[in-house]
């Protein structure tokens, strides 16, 4: 696969592309900096492309003959030199289950175990049964887009629908992975070649007005009540919550420390880095969680857990509490997830500063908040242009009289 490097002995750019069988690399005098790479990755492109389309020249591209020892090569028949490069990589290379395989063993050490098991599911549903006997270096960017859109008419889980944009991409993604990989050490040309991802409707965010929220503690039953007022008002993420044990709620300083999740039914690590963090309880979160742990065994090791001690299932839960529920109350369905923007968009009306509330919601930066929530913010605290125009009028008394609008201004 085609990149830019970095020669350690100057710290120079180079070229490193992939031309009929043979590794170049073309060293520059451009120091390394971000506009260096960009303007080089322009040139590198138009190289893809030019070899892809068999156009590409050396000497004009270069400004000098091509090495000594690959001359005898350009002399060679029209038929010869037209071999592509990945045929001639599709005898040496392994075939994709065996090198899928390969990737899989080296990638999965870096990985969350519901991330591997996510990936395994994804290599032996769908990559490995359409792609797993050909040669790695035979499979061409037409199979790729017609295993893409095999898989825009593959069925989902519901009854009568497809797999969505966000599905097929997650699926594409260690496709990409594997091949550009397998492209960077048998030296062929990736098949994932200037293929974007399909475009991806941002997902919908539905948080609960502070009249539902009401509504639904007020009629959710009481063994459930602290659960739902936890999730209404500290904005943590499911397997959060539910893997919420006694040790991390700290009263004495009023906070619940996140340090461990359920994902897939069993402990795993938090999403990201900065999902560590301490959470402020309010008064009626501390309060929930002050009478459910009167009421819980001594031995208690969650805080929300079934009858056996263990953590809540989440999919039992929504079966069984949460879809009935909103039902019941005739409140438009949506995920459970939406407790979490519930807290967030409430946050944000109350006028809470915007990093503590990111740092409440695990994010490493206030970016993802203004991206997300934004469009709710005006229409829950008139923060609008309405605020600044009070401001004026409270501390400025200053008549506009026709000496500043009219001619006499000038």
């Amino acid at each position: 696969m085609a990149s830019i490097r970095v020669r350690p002995e100057t710290g120079l750019l180079l070229l490193d592309f992939t031309w009929r069988g043979h590794r170049f690399r073309e060293h520059t005098a451009l120091p390394d900096t971000p506009a260096n790479r960009k303007r080089l990755q322009k040139v590198l492109d138009r190289i893809e492309a030019e070899i892809a389309a068999g156009t590409f020249d050396y000497q004009r591209t270069f400004g000098k003959p091509l090495p000594a020892a690959l001359q005898a090569q350009e002399a060679f028949s029209i038929r010869a030199a037209a071999v592509p490069a990945a045929a001639a990589a599709a005898h040496s290379a392994p075939t994709f289950a065996e090198f899928a395989e390969t990737w899989f063993r080296e990638a999965q050490v870096s990985w969350r175990r519901s991330y591997i098991i996510t990936q395994r599911g994804v290599l032996d549903k769908y990559l490995l049964p359409h792609f797993g006997s050909k040669a790695v270096g035979s499979i061409t960017k037409a199979d790729v887009l017609a295993f893409r859109a095999a898989l825009c008419t593959a069925p989902a889980r519901a009854a009568g629908s497809t797999l969505s944009n966000r599905r097929i991409n997650a699926i594409m993604k260690p496709l990409r992975q594997i091949l550009n990989e397998a492209a960077d050490r048998f030296e062929f040309t990736s098949a994932f070649r200037n293929i974007k991802p399909l475009k991806v409707r941002r997902s919908d965010v539905m948080p609960f007005t502070l009249e539902e929220v009401q509504r639904i503690l007020h009629t959710v039953r009481p063994d459930w009540r602290a659960y739902f007022v936890v999730r209404f008002f500290t904005g943590m993420r499911t397997g959060e919550v539910h893997g919420l044990k006694w040790r991390w709620v700290d009263f004495e300083r009023r906070l619940i420390l996140v340090r461990e999740s359920i994902v897939l039914g069993e402990e795993d690590d938090l999403k990201t880095e900065g999902s560590m963090r301490d959470i402020a309880m309010n008064q009626m979160v501390y309060d929930a969680l002050q009478q459910l742990r009167q009421r819980a065994p001594r031995d208690a090791v969650y805080v929300f857990a079934n009858r056996a001690g263990q953590p809540i299932d989440n999919k039992n839960f929504m079966a069984r509490v949460w879809y009935p529920l909103l039902r019941h109350l005739g409140l438009t369905p949506r995920r459970p997830y939406q407790m979490r923007h519930t807290a967030a968009t409430l946050w944000l009306a109350a006028g809470e500063s915007p990093e503590w509330i990111a740092r409440q919601l695990g994010h490493s930066s206030t970016e993802m908040l203004f991206r997300v929530y934004s469009r709710y913010v005006p229409n829950l605290t008139r923060q609008d242009g309405s605020a600044f125009e009070r401001l004026l009028r409270q501390h400025l008394d200053v008549p506009l009289s026709p000496v500043w609008a009219g001619e006499g201004a000038r």
